[in-house]
């Protein structure tokens, strides 16, 4: 007797130091993805939210995920897609992945983005970068002035258009989803890294370009967009994926194997799809205050969105330079900046605030309600007067019907 009651004072104790003690760390880490790659983040590509972030600051090799900045200079820059490119002899002897350009070939711009984005083509991102640039130095310069102008990108450094090895090529995870998140708002890049498939006709190489990416067709929702490998920097993957409003960009550097790699991309995004949603925070226009947080007569010219973990309410707030901010479990951040707006303004978008956000903005146009002009007045009028007159004919006609139906009826 005197046992068992000796146990179960012990499991009673058991059970209170584990009470006592609970375990948050384990409660904090659930559901959060354990990766092989040494360096991960997961953002949202619509406000730029860090959803999971593991060694995102540490300094890697990017090998060919290079080629996402060499592209999108190149769509952006000002030369014709057309235009035919000569390919050299550095660019057609360069190492490593090729689409295999011969000396004196030419293909559009068009097509040696195609072959560089899709196919990974070194010797296609040696013949873009001298062509905009005369060479692959000239054109690391205007690499490494773009990604901080344009992405914010402050801890990279660009020696080549192709990622091949260079101890003075690098990046971060952080500064890699900063460049495609930019990247991914152009329309024909996106289009190009979310191609799956194109007839390749080279000199002398005719073949199927396959997207090197292998998360096209094996993950759904995949949008893009580039993949890369060296000895140097290990396997290394920059991919989006969408599913319904909430689109994904994961980064992830020097994975051990090409096995590895996929896995840990399919764990980032499915932790990032089962956890997040994405959220409107502040209407487009309407001039009404955030539950009396903002100032009087804000308004913005777009929605304003944020990622909140599912099952959670955002507290928002506005800055009295009108800042909008979120609070979440995640931690606080911006949505955006509203602008002021003139009291008229406001009222109009007050009495508007139901419909659709383009009439909002064509209303808010008008600091004041305009009168309809005189000959506008004299047209209403006119036709105001027809339709009685037209409605008195008919139930004339009808008066008159009724009464020699009457006197027949006798």
């Amino acid at each position: 007797m005197y046992k068992r009651i000796h146990i179960v004072v012990l499991l009673l104790c058991i059970i209170s130091f584990g009470a006592a003690f609970p375990v948050y760390a384990a409660e904090e880490d659930q559901g959060k993805p354990i990766l092989s790659s040494d360096s991960a983040i997961l953002i949202d590509a619509k406000t730029g939210t860090v959803l999971f972030a593991h060694n995102e600051e540490k300094q890697q090799f990017p090998a060919s995920i290079t080629k996402i900045v060499t592209g999108i200079i190149a769509m952006e820059s000002d030369q014709d897609l057309s235009s035919l490119v000569t390919t050299s002899k550095e660019a057609r002897n360069e190492e490593g992945t090729r689409i295999y350009l011969e000396e004196g070939e030419q293909q559009t711009l068009f097509n040696l983005l195609y072959g560089m984005l899709m196919n990974s083509g070194n010797d296609a991102a040696t013949a873009i970068a001298e062509f905009i640039d005369g060479s692959k130095a000239k054109f690391a310069e205007r690499m490494n002035r773009f990604v901080v102008e344009k992405a914010g990108a402050t801890h990279t450094h660009f020696v080549n258009p192709s990622g091949l090895p260079d101890p003075e090529q690098y990046t971060t995870a952080m500064d890699m989803a900063k460049i495609a998140r930019y990247a991914m708002q152009n329309r024909l890049f996106r289009t190009i890294v979310g191609t799956k498939t194109l007839p390749w006709n080279g000199q002398t190489w005719k073949t199927t370009l396959v997207n090197h990416n292998e998360m096209l067709g094996n993950y759904e929702g995949t949008t893009g967009i580039k993949n890369g490998y060296t000895g140097d920097s290990g396997f290394t993957l920059v991919t989006s994926a969408k599913r319904g409003d909430l689109e994904l960009i994961g980064v992830l550097l020097k994975s051990p194997t090409k096995s590895a790699l996929y896995k840990d991309m399919t764990k980032l995004l499915d932790y990032g799809f089962q956890h997040f949603d994405l959220q409107q925070v502040r209407a487009a226009n309407p001039a009404y205050p955030l539950a009396g947080t903002e100032p009087e007569n804000s308004a913005t010219d777009e929605p304003l969105y944020a990622v909140v973990p599912k099952g959670e309410t955002p507290v928002i707030t506005v800055t009295p330079d009108r800042e909008v901010k979120v609070l979440t479990s995640l931690g606080e951040y911006s949505a955006g900046k509203l602008k002021p707006i003139s009291p008229n303004m406001a009222a109009i978008a007050r009495q508007y605030g139901d419909i659709d956000a383009s009439v909002q903005r064509a209303v808010l146009k008008e600091d004041v309600p305009k009168e309809p002009s005189a000959s506008t007045k004299v047209k209403i009028f006119i036709v105001w007067v027809g339709l009685m007159a037209y409605l008195c004919l008919i139930a004339v006609i009808r008066v008159r019907r009724n009464r020699i139906q009457r006197g027949r009826s006798f």
